[in-house]
């Protein structure tokens, strides 16, 4: 794909959709977002794709004092990666590293009651899962959901977004099954550059957008059973 800006996150993923139109109606495949503003993207996806669609929660653990930078994420299922590098730069301590991953998880111990009263979802114990983000800047949030997924038992892992620095392309392709990027640009000053809106996805549109994703997912169902 060619250099573009997307109007919002939904635009994002119908555009992203169309590239992954292979895995349509895909027998136990599913489509996670990074909640939360990957939840509009995959909605998206897993409408045009038919698969049912969830959450997998990371959160990035921000460097003190400068919390847009990652020095790493934590996962669902307690997964931790860390950024080596960004450690070392910036001399940070393990007690300094692990008092933002105790605050951090304790944000995403809240979206799990909130998104999954079930904790992880089945889905990410089997089959062919497609992680879906609105972009990636270090990949860090996204190589810690992989992770995770990989321990949790996921056959196959499929990254997706519409925008990412290319580098960050580059390194998820070791430990993922498949990686789509569909637009590198080169530099990219942030995510949100790529978008003319990105505004702040809210809890309650998580909420609603998987609510409305079940039960597209139920009147299918319903559909084939006649």
């Amino acid at each position: 794909m060619s250099a573009a800006v997307y109007r919002d996150r939904h635009d994002a993923g119908r555009v992203l959709a169309q590239a992954l139109r292979h895995y349509a109606r895909q027998p136990d495949t599913t489509v996670l977002g990074l909640p939360r503003g990957g939840v509009p993207v995959a909605y998206e996806v897993a409408l045009a794709l038919q698969l049912p669609l969830d959450v997998f929660i990371v959160r990035k653990l921000g460097v003190p004092g400068n919390e847009e930078l990652a020095l790493g994420a934590v996962a669902s299922g307690g997964e931790r990666v860390l950024n080596d590098d960004v450690v070392r730069a910036l001399g940070l301590t393990a007690a300094q590293v692990d008092a933002v991953a105790r605050e951090e998880a304790t944000e995403l111990a809240r979206r799990e009651r909130l998104y999954h009263a079930d904790g992880m979802p089945e889905a990410a114990r089997l089959g062919t899962v497609i992680v879906v983000d609105d972009g990636l800047a270090t990949g860090a949030t996204m190589l810690a959901a992989v992770t995770a997924l990989r321990r949790a038992g996921a056959r196959r892992i499929v990254v997706a977004v519409p925008t990412a620095a290319p580098g960050t392309c580059e390194r998820l392709r070791p430990v993922a099954d498949a990686v789509l990027c569909a637009a590198t640009p080169q530099p990219l000053p942030a995510v949100g550059a790529w978008y003319d809106d990105f505004s702040q996805t809210s809890d309650d549109e998580v909420r609603g957008l998987l609510a409305a994703a079940h039960a597209g997912a139920h009147a299918r169902a319903q559909a084939a059973q006649h």
